[in-house]
Parts: structure tokens; C-alpha cells; sequence
């Protein structure tokens, strides 16, 4: 699958909306990819997982972990195809925590996955949760990459597609100046 066939497919479901739209990083944007609209298809996913798995191939790895809500379903197609465990984590009081009887064990290879990055804030702070959890970070991957720059973690980057959208900090969005509706797609914000 081609970088030009992955932009197509999330194209084809729609998942490039247009609007104002308050990123999960608290950015504001006039586009927001909407993966959950690719990923509903279990063989797009799968497909999306492979590749993703691919770039990581050569790198051992015990668990594959993602920031609930978005990196679920990225987590566990990856996982699938690196014979690997699947576990995300969750928001607890404002910060990601390993629930639901998850554990990383001392020394374990975990790769790290998000369905979009923008900031890399949630990647770095699941990051952090492997590390004090004593698990050893060996890579980042994502569908997309929409930062617009050079982000590090220390390990590896990969993702599927590099997406250049304009986000913009709340107090210099011309769309709030234009006085469009601000819309919330993603999960940090909703109560």
C-alpha cells in the first residue's frame, strides 16, 4: 500500500473534515482527520496496521501500547501483525494511567501508537508511563503525522502519512476571530 493509496482511502471515507475544529492538543484547526472513519472498516485497518507494523519489523517488541480513545484500534492491528500484545491507556484525573490489569513488565520492548499526531503530547506523556512502569520505549509510530515539524521522542518516528494542516493557539485563530462555531471531535475534551 502506497503513501498515494493511504491518502486516497481516507479521502474515499471521508475522514478530512472541514469546519473549526479544537484539536486534542487545544490547537484549533480548519481540518481534523477523523480515523475512526477509516478505521471502521476491519480490513482497511488491518491493511493500515501491516504497514504500519512493517516500519517496526526489525524491532523487538513485547507490547504495543496507545492513549485511549483514537490509538485503540491502531494499537491493536499493529500488535496483530508483530505478534505482540495490545494495551492502551487511559486518562485518570487529568493523566494516563495503565488500568483495567494492564502492566509493563521491567525491561519490555513496548512501541508506542497514536492515529494522528499533532503535538506529540500524548505520545510523550504514554511515554513517560512505560518508563516509570520500567518498560523500554523503542518506537513511536502513527497513521498520521500532521505536527508540521521535526518531532522527537528519542526513538524512532514513523508514520504512514505526512499531512501539513494549519493549527493555530486559541488566542490567534482567525476562525474564532470570523466567529465560526468551534466543534470538539476528539476525546481529551469531552466530559
Amino acid at each position: 500500500m502506497s503513501t498515494d493509496d493511504i491518502g486516497r482511502l481516507f479521502r474515499e471515507a471521508g475522514a478530512l473534515l472541514e469546519g473549526h475544529f479544537r484539536l486534542s492538543s487545544g490547537l484549533h484547526s480548519a481540518r481534523y482527520i477523523q480515523c475512526a472513519l477509516v478505521l471502521q472498516y476491519p480490513k482497511i485497518a488491518t491493511a493500515l496496521g501491516a504497514r504500519l507494523a512493517e516500519a517496526f519489523a526489525e524491532v523487538p517488541i513485547q507490547t504495543v501500547i496507545a492513549p485511549a480513545i483514537g490509538g485503540i484500534l491502531v494499537a491493536h492491528e499493529v500488535a496483530r501483525h508483530l505478534d505482540a500484545r495490545a494495551i492502551f491507556a487511559e486518562r485518570e484525573e487529568g493523566r494516563f494511567t495503565l488500568r483495567r490489569g494492564f502492566a509493563i513488565a521491567p525491561d519490555e520492548g513496548v512501541l508506542v501508537v497514536e492515529d494522528v499526531i499533532t503535538t506529540g503530547r500524548s505520545t510523550r506523556e504514554v511515554i513517560e508511563l512505560v518508563h516509570a512502569a520500567g518498560g523500554r520505549v523503542v518506537g513511536v509510530g502513527a497513521l498520521i503525522d500532521r505536527s508540521g515539524r521535526a518531532l522527537y521522542f528519542g526513538v524512532p518516528l514513523r508514520a504512514l502519512l505526512q499531512v501539513e494542516l494549519p493549527t493555530y493557539p486559541p488566542d490567534e485563530c482567525p476562525l474564532c476571530a470570523a466567529g465560526l462555531p468551534l466543534t470538539t471531535p476528539g476525546s481529551r475534551y469531552l466530559a
